[in-house]
């Protein structure tokens, strides 16, 4: 009700003062609405800020809040208003009271699937803070908080807060090259913290807990083909149970201390087993070490007999989700270089299928009539994606591109020179985000389009239609 709503902001007011809950304003208008400008959150934490300034002071009258509150809204639901824009706008302004207020409130941008904030030089950071220091501690926040705009609340808090101490102790020091390099170094844990938990929260929230797991597992799989689905399957039910309790907690060391304790379990499980692991896990802290994991590489696929496809009866079982998740790790470990999005859309396709099926009346003749058709599909499918993503990570970009060509003109010898420019641009534009490890998940799995079952298989970049 109306008293929680003004509660919580006061609450918020009066524990961090104006500047921090200007801040912190700042940074949580600047992730929930990661694509308005500047200008538009600037207009926004100017009227919450003056709110909260005006009627959470002792004495205030109580209807100070919500009517400063409606006139708010007012001004959101206006013809020109200042704020940023939403397609869910006109929807919450069509309601009225209480309800109108709540509904701007909830509204929010779906996250940036590529950061785009990049840091300037010192000398540039330096010029820009001397110039006007809060306008440039404003900009950053909104700029920095809309490309990490996954990570949570107080990891984005604790980063914004230390880089803007160093650029101000460092602008102003007699010796500010060595100072930044002191201060950077000082930082790298949190900016690892920073760039990690915004990559994982971001497959979290796309994903959900259950898919985030598989996704986690075909990772590992991948990296390490020789390991068992019993050595791998905990680690990536851990890691989701840990993304799961971190990526909303407004608990300060949430993140760091469960991914410290999640990083020490893989690398107890699995440094005995892979020389690339104990490398990893080898005299760094958790966080390098969690960072090194996920950046690894697939390794080569081990030779291994065809994975056995589970039963009927294991699908529509109790353990069914599992199994199916044991048969995709198979895949996975055998075609280590197709990338999630290939992979997530066969988990979709599976789940969809095992639903569909297990309800129906006669469950065995439905997925034995779905095994066939996404048995001929299946093969061709992931060789396609295999074999794009096995070259981007073999060769150069330039190399890449070329060889692309080449197999384009070998499969397609009478397209024009501008239909062969147009189709490696646009899978060189699909293999560069998605085939490395931690690629965007909404980004990429945009552009790996379903077909329907009749269709000729078109992988690798091409969306498939």
């Amino acid at each position: 009700g109306k008293a929680y709503v003004r509660d919580k902001v006061c609450q918020e007011f009066q524990a961090l003062g104006k500047e921090d809950f200007r801040t912190l304003t700042i940074i949580a208008n600047s992730r929930k609405f990661s694509n308005a400008t500047f200008e538009e959150i600037s207009h926004l934490v100017h009227e919450i800020v003056s709110l909260a300034e005006t009627c959470c002071v002792e004495g205030a009258d109580p209807s100070c809040y919500d009517a400063g509150s409606s006139a708010l809204s007012a001004k959101s639901c206006g013809a020109g208003s200042p704020f940023p824009a939403h397609p869910g706008t006109a929807g919450c302004c069509a309601q009225e009271g209480l309800e109108q207020k709540l509904c701007l409130a909830a509204l929010r941008h779906p996250p940036q699937q590529l950061p785009r904030y990049l840091q300037p030089s010192n000398e540039e950071l330096c010029q820009a803070f001397k110039k006007d220091p809060k306008d440039f501690a404003d900009r950053f926040l909104h700029e920095y908080a809309s490309s990490y705009g996954q990570a949570p609340l107080p990891v984005l808090l604790g980063s914004t807060r230390t880089f803007l101490s160093m650029v101000s102790t460092c602008c102003i020091s007699p010796a500010p090259t060595s100072c930044f390099l002191k201060e950077k170094l000082e930082r790298k844990t949190l900016s690892l913290l920073t760039l990690l938990s915004n990559r994982v929260c971001s497959r979290f929230t796309a994903y959900g807990k259950e898919k985030v797991t598989f996704s986690y597992l075909a990772s590992l799989a991948q990296k390490m083909p020789g390991a068992s689905f019993e050595d791998l399957f905990p680690l990536a039910e851990d890691a989701a149970e840990v993304f799961s309790q971190c990526c909303d907690s407004v608990a300060e060391d949430c993140m760091q201390k469960k991914l410290s304790e999640h990083t020490a379990k893989a690398c107890g499980a699995l440094v005995a087993r892979d020389e690339r692991f104990a490398d990893c896990c080898n005299g760094k802290n958790l966080m390098q070490s969690y960072f090194c994991i996920l950046a690894l590489p697939p390794a080569p696929a081990p030779k291994l007999p065809e994975a056995q496809k589970p039963t009927n009866e294991q699908l529509c079982g109790e353990e069914g989700a599992r199994h199916a998740k044991r048969y995709l790790f198979e895949l996975a470990r055998r075609h280590t270089t197709v990338p999630d999005a290939f992979l997530g859309k066969l988990y979709d396709a599976s789940e969809k299928v095992r639903v569909e099926c297990c309800s129906a009346k006669d469950s065995s003749a439905c997925l034995d009539s779905k095994r066939q058709q996404m048995g001929e599909e299946l093969h061709p499918f992931l060789e396609k994606a295999n074999q794009l993503c096995g070259q981007y990570t073999k060769l150069n970009f330039l190399d890449f591109k070329k060889r692309l060509r080449e197999s384009l003109m070998q499969t397609m010898p009478k397209a024009s020179p501008e239909l062969l420019g147009q189709l490696v641009e646009q899978r060189a534009d699909f293999a560069s985000p998605c085939c490395p490890p931690n690629p965007p998940p909404l980004y990429c799995a945009a552009k790996v389009k379903p077909r329907p079952p009749t269709a000729p298989c078109r992988a690798g970049g091409q969306p498939l239609r």
